[in-house]
């Protein structure tokens, strides 16, 4: 400010009175806004505050959001836990579904006669351990014999006069039906009675 003034000084002490009043001017009108400045700054200024939300309602968004996430996360683990055990389910189905046919010899050989003693004890073993260890997979045999036709669990491949059984209900089975839990593997082949 001191140097402004100076060389106000030195501007004005050549020129005629005049000329010097209107070089003043300005700087007077500038003194003028900085001693007002001052006022202004001691004024308490009128300031737009937020409206800080409660505690409480900050406190309950976020449990809120805390349980939706565990919500979200508890499901997603429920989701992949039942995908994986689809997911074995369908690989135990479908290893099963091409030992089957082995299965099916390995019945008929049975049932066939034989005159060796100990070579038939041995395949009955060997029968035994097969389907063991497909119970163990969660493979178990359909009961068709007896029980009324359902084509959900039945192929019915003829229609048969059977005073055995009533109508409806499976009277002879062709071939063995397999379920890995409750889903159908292979349906059992049946006749159904008439």
């Amino acid at each position: 400010m001191k140097k402004e003034q100076d060389l106000t000084e030195e501007t004005t002490a050549g020129q005629e009175p005049e000329e010097a009043a209107k070089a003043t001017e300005p700087e007077a009108a500038q003194e003028a806004e900085s001693a007002s400045q001052p006022e202004q700054a001691e004024q308490p200024e009128i300031k737009q505050t937020r409206t800080e939300p409660d505690p409480a309602e900050q406190l309950a968004a976020e449990k809120d959001k805390y349980l939706r996430l565990y919500a979200e996360y508890d499901n997603y683990r429920k989701r992949t836990a039942k995908e994986k055990t689809e997911t074995y389910s369908h690989a135990t189905a479908a290893a099963v579904e091409t030992l089957l046919p082995a299965l099916d010899s390995f019945s008929l050989a049975l049932e066939a006669a034989c005159t060796d003693e100990a070579y038939k004890t041995g395949m009955e073993k060997i029968y035994t351990q097969l389907n063991e260890a497909l119970k163990k997979l969660g493979v178990r045999e359909m009961e068709a014999l007896g029980t009324p036709f359902d084509p959900n669990f039945h192929h019915a491949i003829k229609q048969a006069a059977d005073t055995e059984y009533e109508e409806g209900m499976v009277c002879q089975v062709f071939q063995k039906g397999y379920l890995i839990g409750d889903r159908v593997i292979r349906h059992a082949m049946v006749a159904v009675a008439q």
